[in-house]
């Protein structure tokens, strides 16, 4: 049975395009627009409202939610401090990831993690003689994230506290009649925040934010245009990017937090001793150096790409949308070297850009990568540079 979301009754009739996809169940915008442009400029330039209700979302209370939350999670939580969030993981005995998420710690027995896949039953067998209560309440909570640079102004125009919420904080507020929680987070690496709320009050937000936003240039935005936003962004999605360790049939399908470009997470291992699911594999892992992939971002030549296409009869493709299959990279001799996981066409940057995971070796800012392409039905390759994430990082994401 295909389940709404608690703002569907108002985005239902914004859809112009009727395209929609299916995300835990939920019925999900793919875009409203004919063109999704309008949406991802949205985000870049002004201010776009997405729904993220169909996260899953996990309440964890109890007087030893702190210390089961430290013994799971990969990112020590004891830095989090009440009133901030944290983006985090969890992993297996035998340090390949499970799977990322937020978490909002409300106090020291109040959490609220975030999830893009169920979770539920894998954290409640891990809980033992602690006393904690995990609950699922993603029935009850709405989620809607507000990005774009024009998103602090839309916010503050109703709780003027919220323009002081710093990166990752969260606080209470009330937007027009209805109590929220705001955080300082979201999935497109600009400055943003996402608004939780019952889901009885869901409606009246929407339209409280809708009124708000008349004459900022704040539209409704799908799928397409915040997947863009977060490649640009260097945010790695699950299924695409990396796959859940529990489902890996092989070890190829399995990644440690370090050859996905997270092992910034796991800096207190030098210097505390908290035993956490991993902890061991991944310290051995670190100490023998036996990482196969180092997780980059790719900028590709434009100028190559344009005269492979030039030199084949074709107008050099500008699409949009995000490649989210595997495309080979090679060195100079063609030997594989890694792969891309995402790829796009960033309007940005105006660049083809990708995230990739490359042999350590070749994992340098500055290297070149040739990626494989086909046109004309013959393979042929372009250089491409390995370059830091984010590829797309404005200063006001955190400021």
């Amino acid at each position: 049975m295909v389940k709404f979301t608690p703002f569907h009754e108002r985005l239902a009739p914004l859809n112009q395009t009727h395209l929609w996809s299916h995300w835990s169940g939920y019925l999900w915008a793919e875009k409203y627009q004919i063109s999704h442009k309008f949406e991802y400029f949205a985000i870049r330039n002004t201010a776009a409202l997405i729904d993220t209700s169909p996260l899953y979302k996990y309440s964890i209370e109890g007087r030893d939610a702190e210390k089961f939350l430290g013994g799971v999670l990969a990112r020590d939580i004891r830095t989090c401090s009440d009133g901030q969030a944290q983006y985090t993981l969890w992993c297996d005995d035998r340090g390949f990831v499970v799977e990322d998420g937020v978490v909002l710690r409300i106090s020291s027995d109040r959490f609220l993690l975030s999830v893009a896949e169920p979770n539920l039953a894998y954290f409640r067998n891990l809980i033992g003689d602690d006393r904690v209560e995990i609950n699922d309440i993603s029935e009850n909570i709405g989620a809607l994230a507000i990005q774009g640079p024009k998103s602090r102004e839309l916010l503050a125009s109703l709780a003027p506290d919220l323009a002081n919420l710093q990166f990752f904080h969260h606080a209470p507020a009330t937007l027009g009649n209805v109590a929220v929680t705001v955080s300082r987070t979201g999935y497109t690496g600009d400055l943003g925040y996402e608004v939780w709320v019952d889901r009885a009050d869901a409606i009246e937000l929407f339209d409280t934010l809708s009124e708000a936003g008349e004459g900022r240039g704040v539209i409704p935005a799908g799928g397409q245009a915040m997947l863009m936003s977060r490649i640009e962004a260097g945010l790695v999605l699950i299924d695409v990017d990396f796959h859940s360790s529990r489902f890996a049939f092989t070890d190829h399908d399995a990644v440690t937090p370090n050859e996905l470009g997270l092992g910034w997470m796991l800096k207190d291992l030098a210097v505390t001793d908290r035993a956490f699911i991993g902890r061991r594999a991944i310290q051995r892992a670190v100490a023998d150096k036996t990482a196969r992939w180092k997780q980059v971002g790719l900028i590709i030549d434009w100028r190559a790409w344009d005269m492979l296409h030039v030199t084949n009869g074709l107008v050099p493709p500008k699409d949009d949308p995000p490649i989210t299959y595997e495309m080979m990279l090679y060195d100079d001799d063609m030997h594989r070297v890694g792969f891309t996981t995402s790829f796009m066409y960033s309007p940005m940057l105006q660049r083809h850009i990708a995230l990739a995971r490359v042999q350590p070796q070749f994992g340098a800012i500055g290297s070149i990568v040739h990626l494989e392409v086909t046109v004309n039905h013959q393979y042929y390759t372009v250089p491409a540079q390995v370059s830091k994430t984010p590829l797309y990082n404005p200063p006001r994401k955190t400021s």
